[in-house]
């Protein structure tokens, strides 16, 4: 596939067709049905946007999907929840910069609902499936972007992440997802979890294809060079419990890098803080809403959030100030920190089907992801080379561009 700078160049020259373009991916959408990682498909948005095109923008002519959290103005605006049917109104902010850029949005894509998951398989629709192997799980939960990228459905999705939700789907499908500093993208029309640790994030297939996404959507000029020379590699036991084919295939890329060891801020502190943070602000955006209709883990995790005292909220929220200056130090040490991205291959999505099972998946995919949102630093997964199931490599810097820098020169090393 073409990267999006060629794609949108074509389109602006002539020698592409935003038409053909737009009659492409819905012809792949409809050939990749069996992943069910678009949950609704705007055919005729899409051809008439495509035909009335001016052939102008950074993203000219590219097809993209958005996740159903997020608002596009006349389509579903549900959340992958059976308790909401409604028609969303406007379009959110990063889709009106989506359109102004030139692109076109060709549907929405899959999401565990409202997002309060990390498997992907907890939807109105049912679960999103891997394209490496339709019987495993994306990830969650800006689940569908993986799967719709992965499979070459469009160059350009569209996701949300409060705990990992861009890298998970990313690193289990293979692709390269960024989730960038906080605020960088406006989260202005996008369906709340935790407005404290909420970021929107770009799912592509390349490191640069990222950078020219956050370029065009920012209004910035690209500054990405491959200049990052110290490398921090991760050395808490916590994020290095990985299953023996992650282990071979980090092992395999450290040795082919030049890295200092470093120590991230100790991990259950931080995970617990991230947690405690995140349950009250859920449940406040959850209040006074029927949850009936919500997926029995979605319910679960919604008590689960309430019963957190405001006592732990408050002390989370000093907590994180202290986190994150540590890590901000340990970044002005060091011009990026990697670790693995998930701690597993994509499980199976019948794995979930028993509550001690999904509590141990979960556990594992989320471990080494929340982080990069508690103190809000830009982190970026890539892929790494590996014979079986994508597994992924995230690097955290102290901001967008060092860390797409930072990706950029791995990806380049690991010839990825």
């Amino acid at each position: 596939m073409s990267s999006l700078a060629e794609i949108a160049e074509g389109v602006r020259s002539g020698r592409l067709d935003p038409v053909l373009l737009v009659e492409q991916a819905l012809q792949r959408a409809e050939d990749s049905k069996q992943l069910n990682a678009v949950v609704h498909l705007d055919a005729d948005g899409a051809r008439k946007a495509a035909a009335n095109h001016t052939r102008a923008g950074a993203l000219a002519g590219v097809p993209v999907l958005v996740k159903e959290i997020i608002e596009v103005e006349g389509l579903p605006y549900r959340c992958g929840s059976a308790s909401m049917d409604e028609i969303a109104q406007r379009d959110a902010e990063v889709v009106a910069r989506l359109r102004a850029a030139g692109a076109i949005v060709i549907g929405l894509s899959h999401t565990h609902e409202f997002a309060y998951g990390c498997t992907g398989t907890s939807n109105r629709v049912g679960p999103c499936r891997n394209p490496h192997d339709p019987t495993r799980m994306t990830g969650g939960s800006s689940s569908g972007a993986g799967a719709a990228v992965a499979a070459g459905i469009v160059p350009l999705a569209i996701g949300t992440d409060t705990a990992g939700s861009v890298r998970i789907p990313a690193a289990l499908c293979g692709v390269v997802g960024f989730k960038p500093a906080y605020g960088t993208l406006p989260i202005d029309g996008v369906f709340p979890l935790a407005l404290s640790l909420d970021h929107v994030g770009v799912l592509t297939t390349t490191v640069a294809d990222a950078a020219y996404a956050i370029a065009a959507l920012t209004g910035t000029t690209e500054a990405v060079q491959p200049s990052a020379t110290r490398l921090g590699v991760v050395v808490n036991e916590e994020y290095l419990d990985y299953t023996p084919e992650v282990g071979a295939a980090w092992s395999t890329a450290i040795s082919r890098l030049s890295t200092i060891d470093v120590r991230l801020p100790d991990w259950a502190e931080s995970f617990q803080t991230a947690a405690d943070l995140q349950g009250p602000e859920a449940a406040a955006n959850h209040a006074g809403r029927n949850t009936d209709l919500y997926q029995p883990d979605v319910q679960e995790r919604l008590r689960e959030a309430a019963a957190v005292p405001i006592t732990r909220y408050d002390a989370a929220r000093t907590k994180a100030t202290e986190i994150t200056a540590a890590m901000s130090d340990l970044l002005d040490q060091v011009d990026a920190v990697i670790t693995p991205t998930v701690l597993t291959t994509a499980p199976p999505i019948d794995a979930v089907d028993d509550p001690a099972g999904s509590l141990a998946v979960r556990a594992q995919l989320l471990k080494n992801t929340r982080l990069a949102n508690l103190t809000r630093h830009p982190a970026i997964t890539i892929p790494l080379p590996t014979p079986g199931l994508p597994i992924g490599l995230q690097v955290i810097a102290k901001d967008n561009n060092q860390a797409l820098a930072a990706a950029d020169l791995i990806s380049r090393r690991l010839e990825v």
